[in-house]
This record gives C-alpha cells, structure tokens and sequence, in this order.
C-alpha cells in the first residue's frame, strides 16, 4: 500500500516536472513613447486589467491600453466606462459611431478615427460621408446624424450647448440620450489624448487621414 501510494506521488511529481508552463495570451499590443509590454511582464494588477478586457466584448489589446496599464486600476475603471458606453448606450451603433469619429476628428487622432471608421461603416455609417467629415466638409446626412453632428460640434468647438441645440437633441433622444452622446465623447477624448502622447503608431501601409495635407 505504502508502495503504490510512493508511487502515485513519484508519478505526479514528474507531471508537474514535465507539464508545458501556463500559456500566456500574445497581446501584439504596438506603442512609441510607451514600451508595448507582454503579459510576463505585467504586475497583477496589470494582468487583471488585461484579462478584464480580453474576456470583454473587444477581446483585443489594441488602441490606448498599453498606456492605461501604465496605472491599471484607474485603466481597468476607464475601459469598463468604456465598454459600456460603446456597447451599451441608448444611441444607436451608428450615431455612436459618428460621435467617437467626430471627437476623433477634433484631436486629429489617427488611430481612433482610422478603426472607428471601419466600425462605423459597419455600423451603417455612410463612407463618402465620413470621407467628407475628415476633408472638413458638411456632407449630406439623414435626421438622426445631422442631430448628433450639431450636437458634438457646437460641445468640442465652442465649450457650450445652445438651448436650441440642447433641446433639438433632448426631443430627439432624451435626457439619457444627451448624457450617453457626453459620456461617448468623454471617454475617447481621453482616448485620443492617450494615443497623441504615445505617438500611437497606425497598421503597416494606413493612412493618416486627419493630419496628411489637404
């Protein structure tokens, strides 16, 4: 009995000896002034961050987390924050879209407006329109968009909300409606500034749309 029982341990311990170590996931997190990290490198608080976003609705590491995880408890509250108010705002997928592409627009962040282009696209965003807006133009858009694109210019130009403005936008999509369009503006104002300061890199072979000569 004492012999076989020896033997289970001996087996086990030689498991564990011979086991492939924990995989850890490949981040392909990209920055400049901030060193793109690994997860071995990363404190635990850091990883909690990781994971916490990685189990998420994104389930990707690009964009401004590389940075965030610079302070991961404050990170961790900010993509929380940010998750909620891109997947569940009361606006619709599309005029959250617009208002992340014109506060983009507004700090020339290229990262930001370069993938929230495509998600707008996909979210039914018009290309030529947003073509237009990073020419600097007005383009044509329907009720909804040219609601939203008052809205968010008159705040990230002037600072304030006209009471025509104001009310307009609280007819159209309510009290929480407006809080919601802030909140989505709030959070990738902080984004783009993460970005900016990083010098974010965009992909191989991407343009820079916002800040390339006209």
């Amino acid at each position: 009995m004492h012999f076989e029982l020896a033997g289970t341990l001996v087996g086990a311990l030689i498991g564990l000896a011979f086991a492939e170590p924990p995989k850890h996931p490949a981040l392909d997190m990209r920055g400049d002034r901030f060193k793109p990290l690994t997860y071995e490198e990363m404190t635990p608080a850091q990883r909690m961050m990781t994971d916490n976003i990685l189990g998420g609705e994104r389930g990707s590491m690009h964009g401004p987390y590389n940075v965030m995880l610079r302070s991961p408890e404050m990170g961790d509250l900010a993509q929380k924050f940010g998750a909620h108010i891109r997947f569940y705002s009361s606006l619709s997928k599309k005029l959250n879209e617009l208002a992340i592409l014109l506060t983009a627009k507004a700090w020339k962040s290229p990262f930001v407006w370069y993938i929230h282009r495509k998600f707008g696209i996909a979210a039914g965003l018009n290309a030529p329109m947003i073509d237009g807006l990073a020419a600097g133009e007005r383009p044509q858009m329907d009720p909804d968009e040219t609601i939203v694109f008052e809205f968010c210019e008159e705040l990230l130009n002037t600072r304030r909300v006209s009471d025509a403005t104001f009310q307009r936008t609280k007819e159209r999509f309510g009290e929480r409606g407006i809080v919601d369009l802030i909140g989505v503006m709030g959070y990738y104002q902080l984004v783009s500034m993460l970005l900016n300061v990083d010098r974010y890199p965009l992909p191989d072979g991407a343009g820079d749309e916002l800040n390339s000569p006209k």
